[in-house]
């Protein structure tokens, strides 16, 4: 770019946290993000807990499979931070609920986890939705990948539902699954 194509005399925005940006984020898709970023850390605690919850029962599989999953959705969250941070606003986290630590079945918890993953997906779509409506290709650019990741995950939920759905609640076919979740 040559100097004489940049106005020098343009006003700079800045956010909420003093850094300077070229685009401000529309209120709406502001409240969305940070409440998606709510329901990340959310499922961090959830599935750190459903981790101790195999555990405690000898299923290591399960329990390293959800660990995976608490540290992926720490991932995220901090993935939403860095991005608040970049657009210059300042994050405010929200105390969240207490994790459901007492399972009735494998199968209600794995049930609990497919929600889980299905309610992030939408919240997803909602914050893309807004995004393109606000014209802000900044935030959909950025939500491109995580959509694509969450899309599979929720597959793969899907998939290991099935798998304890079919077996009934046979223990064998809980340590098979078990074996199963621990290679991946």
């Amino acid at each position: 770019m040559t100097e004489s194509t940049v106005n020098l005399s343009t006003k700079i925005c800045f956010g909420p946290s003093g850094r300077a940006v070229s685009q401000e984020i529309d209120n709406d898709l502001l409240d969305n993000l940070l409440q998606h970023l709510s329901m990340e850390r959310n499922a961090n605690v959830q599935y750190f807990s459903m981790s101790l919850w195999f555990q405690e029962r000898d299923l290591n599989g399960f329990s390293s499979f959800f660990i995976k999953e608490s540290k992926d959705e720490m991932e995220h969250a901090y993935k939403f931070t860095d991005y608040l941070i970049a657009r210059g606003q300042n994050i405010e986290l929200h105390s969240l609920p207490k994790p459901i630590q007492k399972w009735e079945s494998i199968e209600d918890l794995i049930s609990f986890a497919f929600n889980l993953e299905a309610e992030l997906t939408i919240s997803l779509q909602q914050l893309y939705s807004i995004a393109e409506r606000s014209t802000d290709v900044r935030t959909s650019v950025f939500l491109d990948p995580i959509v694509e990741s969450q899309i599979k995950s929720e597959d793969e939920f899907a998939h290991i539902l099935g798998k304890v759905k079919f077996s009934k609640g046979n223990p064998s076919a809980m340590l098979i699954i078990d074996e199963y979740l621990s290679k991946k």
